[in-house]
């Protein structure tokens, strides 16, 4: 999935990790990244928690296939973030997702944003497998 998601790429994403309901996601932070505040862009923040939580909820590959529709995929049904700190041009984000629950179509995810130690973000994502 992450191979063929060319805004998450165009952005210079890395998929470090995945597996298992989890996924680890870095991405440098560019001068085409930074607001007026001279601060990265939320949005940026935000869509590197998301490619992150696409990632680990599409990690069970066949386990979608056991609900009985071979050509479902999970998507974002809704998620939220806090922005904890700001990020600046020249950090390196790395985005760290783990699934907390699925039950049914459903799951729940975290994604942890942080620079070096530091967290930038949380976000929780909520997940939907739905028929492509």
């Amino acid at each position: 999935m992450f191979d063929e998601d060319e805004a998450s790429r165009r952005l210079g994403m890395e998929l470090l990790s995945v597996g298992d309901g989890r996924a680890v996601v870095r991405m440098p932070v560019t001068a085409s990244m930074v607001n007026g505040h001279a601060i990265a862009h939320g949005g940026f923040v935000f869509l590197l928690a998301d490619t992150a939580f696409a990632c680990a909820c599409n990690s069970h590959g066949p386990a979608v296939a056991s609900l009985g529709d071979k050509t479902a995929i999970v998507v974002a049904a809704g998620a939220d973030i806090t922005f904890v700190r700001p990020a600046h041009e020249g950090d390196v984000l790395t985005a760290y997702a783990q699934e907390r629950t699925r039950f049914g179509r459903s799951g729940i995810y975290d994604v942890t944003v942080k620079r070096g130690d530091e967290v930038v973000a949380e976000f929780r994502g909520r997940s939907r497998v739905v028929g492509r």
